[in-house]
C-alpha cells in the first residue's frame, strides 16, 4: 500500500505519507465490512426466507428498496458529513448501518425485512459517498486515483473472500438454538458497528485538524489541497446540481453501475450454468475468480493513470470497451474462454471507479463537493436498482440467455462514449 507519486516538497511528501499511512489501512477495512454486509442477504437468500416465510416478491422488494433508499439520502448525507466532520457523521452512521445489518438476523417477517433494507439502506447512504468526500478532502489529485483505489480493493475482496465466509457462518445453523443465518448477519454485521466506534477516536475531520500531522505538514497538506480547489468551477451547493458537467458525470457513473450490478447480481448463476452443475460451493469459488483476478487492475491501473493524469479519460475508455468486449464473449463463448472474458470484465468495471472518483474534486469544492458527490451516487444508486430488472426484462423480451449480457454490454459501449465527450478537462 504504498505512494507512487511524490511532490518537489518534502514536507509534503512527509504529510501525504503520514496520512496515506493512518487513513488508508483503516478506509480499507471500512469498504470490506461495509460490502460484506451489503452482499451478504444473497448467500442466506434460501434458508431466510423458508424460515421467516419470504416470499421471492417481498425478497426481490427488500433487495431493491435498499437502493431506493440509498438513492434519496446521498445528498442530504453527504452535506451532513460536509457540515459536522467526517469523525462524528461517519462514526455515527458506521454504528448505525452495522447495528441495523446484525438486527437482520431478529428478523420475523415480511415487513420487518422490507423496513429495516430500507433503513439499512439510508444509512450505507452515509458511508460510500462519506469515504468517497473523505479522501477527496486530505489527498491531493495527484495520486487520489490511488488512493480510492485502494480502500475500493475492499470490493473484490469482498467478493472473493464473501462466499466462503458467509458459507461457513451458515455451517453455524442449530448453535445456540439459532439458524445459520442468524449468526451471519449478526458476526458480520458488528464488525461495523466497532469500526464506527473506532471513527470517533481514529479520524479527523481535516488536515488542519490532523493530530498525526506536525504543523508544518498540516500547513503544506492544507495549502496543496487549497491551490487545487481554487481552480475548481463552484463551490455553491445550487449551482452544482444545475451544472451540466456533474449531470454528464453522474450518467457516466450510473451507466458503469448498470454493467457492475448487472454483472455481480448473475455471476454465480452465470458460472454455473457454464459449468454445467448447480450452484453450489464449486461453483461459488470458481465464480470469486473474476473478482480475485479484478483486484490486480484496480491496484495498478489507478496507479498508471495517476502517473500519466494527461491519460486519465483514455484509460477510462479503454476500461469500459475491455467490459463490453468481455461481456459480449462471455455470451456466446465455453467455459474456460467465459471465464476469462469475465476476468477482463470485472477488471474493467472496478479498476475504472477510482479513475472516474478523481474528477468531480477537479471541479466542484466545499459543500458542492459534497452535494456532487452525493447527486452522482444517488444516480448510481437509482441505476444499481434498474442494473438486474435491464438484464431480465431483455432476456424475457428476447428469449434469449445471451441477451441480457449484450444488452449490459451496450450500455457499457454508451459510457465510453460519454466519457469520451468529457475531452481533455479531468486529464490533469
Amino acid at each position: 500500500m504504498s505512494i507512487s507519486h511524490t511532490f518537489e516538497n518534502p514536507i509534503l511528501n512527509s504529510a501525504i505519507k503520514k496520512t496515506w499511512r493512518r487513513l488508508m489501512p483503516f478506509m480499507f477495512i471500512m469498504y470490506f465490512v461495509a460490502f460484506i454486509d451489503r452482499i451478504n442477504i444473497g448467500f442466506a437468500k434460501d434458508a431466510f426466507a423458508a424460515d421467516i416465510n419470504l416470499s421471492n416478491e417481498a425478497y426481490a422488494l427488500g433487495a431493491g428498496i435498499f437502493f431506493a433508499s440509498y438513492a434519496l439520502c446521498g445528498i442530504p448525507a453527504n452535506l451532513m458529513m460536509n457540515k459536522l466532520g467526517a469523525k462524528r457523521w461517519l462514526g455515527a452512521t458506521t454504528v448505525l448501518w452495522g447495528v441495523l445489518s446484525a438486527l437482520t438476523g431478529f428478523v420475523t417477517n415480511e415487513i420487518e425485512f422490507i423496513i429495516l433494507r430500507f433503513v439499512l439502506g439510508m444509512a450505507e447512504a452515509c458511508f460510500y459517498p462519506g469515504i468517497l468526500l473523505l479522501a477527496s478532502i486530505f489527498f491531493p489529485n495527484k495520486i487520489r486515483g490511488t488512493a480510492i483505489g485502494i480502500f475500493v480493493l475492499g470490493v473484490p475482496l469482498a467478493l472473493t473472500l464473501g462466499s466462503p465466509l458467509s458459507g461457513a457462518l451458515l455451517e453455524l445453523h442449530g448453535w445456540l438454538g439459532k439458524p445459520g443465518w442468524f449468526w451471519m448477519f449478526v458476526l458480520e454485521g458488528l464488525p461495523a458497528a466497532v469500526l464506527g466506534l473506532v471513527c470517533f477516536f481514529y479520524l479527523d475531520d481535516k488536515p488542519s485538524d490532523a493530530r498525526f500531522l506536525t504543523a508544518e505538514e498540516r500547513d503544506a497538506l492544507t495549502n496543496q489541497l487549497a491551490s487545487e480547489q481554487k481552480s475548481a468551477a463552484t463551490s455553491k451547493v445550487s449551482d452544482a446540481l444545475k451544472n451540466t458537467r456533474v449531470w454528464h458525470l453522474a450518467l457516466i457513473y450510473g451507466t458503469i453501475q448498470i454493467g457492475v450490478y448487472g454483472l455481480l447480481f448473475f455471476l454465480p448463476s452465470q458460472v454455473a450454468t457454464l459449468m454445467g452443475t448447480t450452484l453450489g460451493f464449486k461453483a461459488s469459488l470458481v465464480a470469486a475468480i473474476p473478482w480475485a483476478i479484478s483486484a490486480l487492475g484496480v491496484y495498478y491501473i489507478p496507479r498508471y493513470a495517476d502517473q500519466f493524469a494527461n491519460k486519465r479519460v483514455g484509460i477510462s475508455i479503454i476500461c469500459m470497451v475491455a467490459s463490453a468486449i468481455g461481456l459480449t464473449i462471455s455470451a456466446y463463448a465455453g467455459p474456460v474462454i467465459a471465464i476469462i472474458a469475465l476476468c477482463v470484465c470485472a477488471t474493467g468495471f472496478l479498476a475504472v471507479q477510482p479513475i472516474f472518483w478523481t474528477f468531480p474534486p477537479q471541479l466542484l469544492t466545499g459543500s458542492a463537493l459534497a452535494a456532487g458527490i452525493g447527486f452522482i451516487t444517488t444516480i448510481g444508486a437509482f441505476c444499481s436498482f434498474l442494473a438486474p430488472n435491464i438484464r431480465v426484462y431483455a432476456e424475457k423480451l428476447t428469449n434469449s440467455a445471451s441477451a441480457g449480457l449484450i444488452t449490459l454490454s451496450l450500455f457499457t459501449i454508451l459510457c465510453a462514449i460519454l466519457i469520451a465527450f468529457l475531452g481533455k478537462t479531468y486529464n490533469k
